[in-house]
């Protein structure tokens, strides 16, 4: 429609009504980037976290006194007391990497709705607010890090140690309950990626590794469970898919489903890959 004929119809009174088919939150070219740049990021963030540690300049002696603690914190502190820019760098790349997230397991859920909507809308709820919680806990790291510059590094692990609890679970442990989601949302996902069709077993699996990637204050980014569990296998999954995203190759959503008369309801068999 041409702007003459609707400002014709309006100063007639009618108001003509758009319809748009196949609409969806955050639509092709918004989910489908973030398909693709968002993996990217998280991997950056996690890969230059351990990269920070491993070229933080510790001696074998804090580097054995490190292991053989419990938690990870003092050495993330003390990396970050060695190199502030490096590890500020990779832990605010992973803070990047979830927002961007969000989008993208918006659209990837999206996806599984198309045929496995109860699994599809659980799934992406559940994992989509645990990224809240890593937001949190970037907030509190940073706090940490600011620490050690007023205070010094040993004052201000003592501080952190002292209230790691209280600081990981949060406000009413509203972040820990949140962080939850992640394993429940990526398991529901996952079942239903494959029962649509979408992935086979091999990229199912590495979605579930994607999942599971620490969750908590100042965690170490390994490199079998961080950087290749976390972040390549999101990159394999979510990357291919982001391209399909954005060629407009998905099956549509509609809000009521009409049956097909005199055909028989098949289930897409799910690729191995």
């Amino acid at each position: 429609m041409t702007r003459a004929s609707f400002e014709s119809l309006r100063t007639k009174g009618f108001w003509p009504v758009q319809e748009h088919t196949n609409t969806w939150v955050p639509g092709r070219i918004i989910g489908g980037t973030t398909m693709i740049i968002g993996p990217l990021v998280w991997f950056a963030g996690l890969l230059v976290r351990h990269l920070a540690i491993q070229f933080s300049g510790l001696t074998s002696e804090q580097r054995a006194h490190f292991d053989a603690q419990n938690f990870a914190a003092p050495r993330e502190l003390a990396a970050y007391a060695q190199d502030p820019a490096l590890v500020t760098a990779g832990y605010a790349l992973f803070a990047g990497g979830t927002i961007l997230l969000f989008p993208a397991v918006l659209t990837f859920a999206r996806i599984v709705a198309a045929r496995c909507p109860r699994l599809g809308w659980w799934g992406g709820t559940l994992f989509a607010t645990s990224l809240f919680a890593r937001l949190y806990y970037s907030g509190v790291e940073l706090t940490a890090f600011r620490l050690v510059d007023a205070l010094g590094l040993d004052q201000a692990t003592q501080v952190v140690l002292d209230s790691y609890a209280e600081l990981s679970y949060g406000l009413w442990r509203i972040p820990v309950t949140a962080a939850l989601g992640a394993l429940v949302g990526i398991v529901l996902l996952v079942i239903g990626a494959f029962r649509a069709g979408v992935i086979g077993l091999g990229r199912a699996a590495l979605l579930l590794s994607f999942g599971w990637v620490f969750m908590g204050v100042l965690k170490e980014s390994d490199l079998v469970f961080g950087v290749l569990g976390g972040g390549v296998a999101v990159c394999l999954v979510f990357i291919p898919l982001g391209i399909t995203v954005l060629r407009d190759r998905i099956p549509p959503l509609h809000a009521t489903v009409e049956p097909l008369t005199g055909t028989a309801r098949t289930r897409p068999t799910p690729p191995i890959w």
